[in-house]
């Protein structure tokens, strides 16, 4: 099995079917505003539970900040 690499530091194990959702939940990720990038593609929020991520990809895991 491959990998995926998380933020460019972390890397877990690839497995068939891993979507976005559960890697959100491995990582513990919980903030109400989160971008989610797979090899540079945003992916939209409403296909986290269904988007599976590819063998070998490069994920980023972005929350989003409000400030004033």
């Amino acid at each position: 099995m491959g990998t995926i690499r998380v933020n460019n530091r972390d890397e877990i194990e690839w497995e068939p079917g891993l979507t976005v959702t559960e890697l959100l939940r491995r990582f513990r990720y919980t903030f109400p505003a989160i971008v989610v990038t797979i090899n540079g593609e945003v992916v939209p929020e409403e296909e986290f539970s269904t988007r599976p991520i590819p063998d070998g990809a490069d994920v980023r895991v972005i929350h989003l900040i409000a400030g004033g």
